[in-house]
């Protein structure tokens, strides 16, 4: 399930298609016509549908990756500093802060920041946990076809209902309140 969320005051139309090329052309359509309220649904990963029908390039994922990580590798440098001045060692006239046996533990921080930091990332970007149902949910999108659901204002319903029909669905149904996914 992929798109944007349903707006008050909008329709929803849900097109099945077979195929995986008219389901990107008519996403492709949607695009071309202003639509930007709808979403796909497919059995399986398609970065086809992905890339090209929805125009979706890159995954914020790796943005709160890079964060936590960098948040990480400060944390543990500052830590261990920190630690250092609080509590001094000095032996042998060494200096009493030594960046480079900080390193290892900088590093250790970073992986365990950025860890956690992609698992939280990737929970707020799939919207988990998902207590709505999903009332635009067909039985068909889990056996191998593939669904467009399309929220739009009930002056532009009949554009996209002309769009979605133009690639041949197998199913085309409306819900004049639309649907809330």
């Amino acid at each position: 399930m992929i798109g944007a969320r349903f707006r008050r005051g909008h329709q929803g139309i849900f097109a099945l298609f077979t195929h995986l090329d008219s389901t990107v052309e008519a996403c492709k359509a949607l695009r071309a016509a202003g639509h930007k309220g709808f979403r796909a649904y497919a059995p399986l990963p398609e970065h086809e549908l992905l890339e090209e029908g929805l125009a979706l390039t890159h995954s914020p994922v790796r943005v709160f990756t890079l964060a936590g990580g960098l948040t990480g590798a400060a944390t543990g440098f500052a830590f261990t500093s920190w630690t250092s001045m609080d509590w001094p060692l000095v032996t042998g006239g060494k200096p009493i802060l030594s960046i480079p046996a900080y390193v290892i533990i900088a590093f250790e921080c970073a992986i365990l920041f950025g860890a956690l930091s992609t698992v939280i990332g990737l929970f707020i970007n799939a919207g988990l946990p998902n207590l709505r149902p999903l009332v635009a949910y067909h039985p068909e999108c889990s056996n191998g076809s593939f669904g467009v659901y399309v929220t739009a204002p009930p002056a532009r319903i009949d554009e996209v209902r002309t769009i979605l029909a133009g690639f041949d669905p197998e199913e085309l149904r409306e819900d004049p309140d639309g649907f809330d996914v």
